[in-house]
């Protein structure tokens, strides 16, 4: 199963331009989400608000007000080295103004001067987080932002003409319209914030485990609730770089077998355009979700025959075996995962290590 990091950043109060009222509830509520929901560890989630605690991980202390300062310190040291591997995730939320500057997109934290005398200084590139979180190691990258809340914060242009590269990227707004704030009573979020929650929620047939559910839900029920609640139009979109991860499946409990195919489909056809790298990732995240899939294995050992030189073949083999690894412990089967070879059944580990001897 894929290891899964997040960092959520909601920010209330700022010192230089108009204060929100539930950026800070929108990140704790994704907070709660991320552990108490879709199972990540506690200590793998970061959140950043104006009165959370101090984050300890790595062995090194972080302060986790959202000031300029302590934003960009966390995202050099803490993505200074990798530490996650294929087939993994990434998720990265941010709710609190945005704004677009020099041709650029950027987050304001608490402190940022929005000024164009002080922006540069003052305020996290979109471009620079996106860079850093791509160190991690991990195949997929996601952004969830709910920015843009206010005509003062937007400059009449938001955030989201700049394309990020290698990442999926969820905006709450079109970059000519601003994200709003629901005051009901039995809300008290950002629309965009509700609708993505409410959709990770969603179970069964219509739920929104893939890039591709979700962004479809979020696009016409986001202006639902805004038109309910009487706030003007907001049209979320999304970015997937590259466009053939628009499939990619973002929850692997919730999958269902036509999830399964259509991205071993997409697999395949990053093989014949010789994507050697996205075919790795995509077939990964197969193996990720089906453990013991025979056309991801088969695939992966086509991937190596086509690799040179031999180290490469060498740290993906020795990623795929730790995610083998990863999947017994958590699922706690002793007798390991079963793979089907020639009408036999080996455990899914020795079925790779075979394929790794007849290949070397």
């Amino acid at each position: 199963m894929a290891r899964n990091y997040a960092i959520c950043i909601g920010i209330n109060n700022y010192d230089n331009m108009p204060n929100l009222q539930y950026a800070q509830r929108d990140a704790e509520l994704m907070r709660n989400y991320f552990f108490n929901e879709a199972g990540f560890e506690k200590e793998n989630v970061y959140l950043f608000t104006d009165n959370s605690p101090q984050i300890n991980d790595a062995g090194k202390p972080f302060n986790s007000q959202p000031t300029y300062g302590t934003l960009k310190r966390f995202l050099r040291e803490r993505f200074d080295e990798e530490f996650l591997s294929a087939g993994d995730n990434f998720w990265f939320f941010y709710s609190g103004h945005g704004m677009r500057f020099n041709d650029r997109d950027y987050l304001m934290p608490t402190d940022a001067d929005p000024h164009p005398d002080g922006v540069e200084d003052t305020a996290i590139p979109l471009y620079f987080v996106t860079e850093r979180l791509r160190r991690c190691g991990a195949d997929n990258v996601i952004l969830f932002l709910d920015a843009c809340r206010s005509q003062e914060s937007s400059k009449g242009l938001g955030i989201g003409k700049e394309k990020q590269k290698g990442v999926i990227t969820f905006f709450s707004c079109s970059p000519n319209e601003r994200s709003y704030e629901i005051e009901d009573e039995n809300i008290k979020q950002g629309s965009f914030t509700y609708t993505l929650l409410e959709s990770l929620r969603i179970q069964g047939e219509g739920n929104c485990a893939t890039v591709e559910r979700l962004d479809n839900r979020l696009s016409y029920r986001v202006p639902d609730i805004n038109l309910q609640f009487e706030k003007p139009r907001q049209t979320p979109y999304t970015v997937v770089e590259p466009a053939t991860k628009y499939h990619l499946i973002l929850f692997d409990k919730q999958a269902k077998l036509k999830d399964i195919a259509t991205l071993e489909n997409d697999a395949y056809q990053a093989e014949v355009e010789k994507n050697i790298e996205l075919a790795r990732q995509l077939w990964t995240r197969v193996l990720a979700v089906s453990p013991a899939n025979e056309k991801a294995l088969k695939a992966l050992r086509r991937i190596w025959q086509m690799e040179e030189p031999i180290e490469p073949q060498a740290e993906s083999y020795q990623k795929l075996l730790e995610l083998v690894d990863r999947i017994q412990a958590i699922e706690g089967i002793q007798a390991g995962l079963n793979s089907v070879q020639e009408g036999r059944t080996f455990p899914a580990k020795q079925a790779l290590t075979k394929l790794k001897q007849k290949h070397d």
